[in-house]
């Protein structure tokens, strides 16, 4: 795809799953892929090696600091970002009944406070491309619509991403 060729694109959670596959296939259609990973440092250095020795970005999700200094630190290695992936994602299978603020924190933290944060701050950084274009791509889940009985927290927080997603696009249109 012409459109995609020299565009830098971030790609949370892109070390394993949906994430490689996706970062994978933005690499085959011409993109420079920029690699985020929380814990698989392994498994991202043969992802990024895949995809034309892409840069490595390794953030705890879970802060927002974290989430701040990563986007600093493509600010200052890119000098650009054209689009971002909000592909990482928690998933666990719990009794409703036994959630804890711990468990339910643990899902929101990465699934719904994360997405917003990267999309804030990739936001902030697109608007430095000409014409102040980027693309945000937020991943979210059949649990945000199919009411699965032991993924309660997970499918409230895929069904947030749905939200924010829609919110998102009026107030960055």
């Amino acid at each position: 795809m012409p459109e995609l060729d020299g565009k830098v694109i971030l790609v949370t959670g892109a070390a394993r799953r949906i994430g490689r596959a996706i970062a994978l296939r933005l690499h085959a259609e011409g993109a420079r892929v920029l690699i985020h990973y929380g814990g698989s440092e392994e498994e991202a250095r043969r992802t990024a090696e895949e995809c034309g020795d892409a840069p490595l970005f390794q953030a705890d999700l879970e802060s927002v600091a974290a989430i701040e200094a990563m986007f600093a630190g493509i600010a200052m290695t890119e000098g650009r970002l054209d689009g971002l992936v909000n592909n990482a994602a928690r998933f666990t299978k719990l009794d409703p009944l036994k959630v804890t603020e711990a468990d339910w924190d643990f899902i929101h933290s990465v699934n719904l406070k994360a997405v917003f944060f990267c999309a804030q701050q990739a936001a902030l950084l697109m608007r430095r491309n000409e014409g102040g274009v980027g693309r945000i791509v937020n991943i979210s889940s059949m649990g945000a619509f199919l009411a699965w009985p032991e993924h309660v927290h997970y499918c409230a927080s895929k069904s947030g991403v749905i939200g924010l997603t829609r919110a998102l696009a009026k107030a960055l249109a």
